[in-house]
């Protein structure tokens, strides 16, 4: 998994502002909320990850589901 040093390596001040900006409202998001609680549920996430962890996998789980 990506770690948070990944979004900012090589990113200006403006772009870490606004991955930090669409992180929070992603996280604030009810289908973040419901794919967080599932995957806390069936113990995909066995160790605690950071939010830019748990926000970049769940975006890469979405985008993948919509390509299919």
């Amino acid at each position: 998994m990506a770690s948070s040093t990944a979004f900012s390596s090589g990113q200006t001040g403006e772009d870490r502002e606004v991955w930090i900006s669409l992180k929070e409202a992603i996280a604030a998001s009810s289908g973040f909320r419901r794919w967080q609680a599932e995957k806390m549920v069936s113990d995909v996430l066995l160790e605690p990850k950071d939010l830019d962890e748990q926000v970049y996998a769940y975006l890469k789980e979405t985008l993948n589901t919509l390509a299919y």
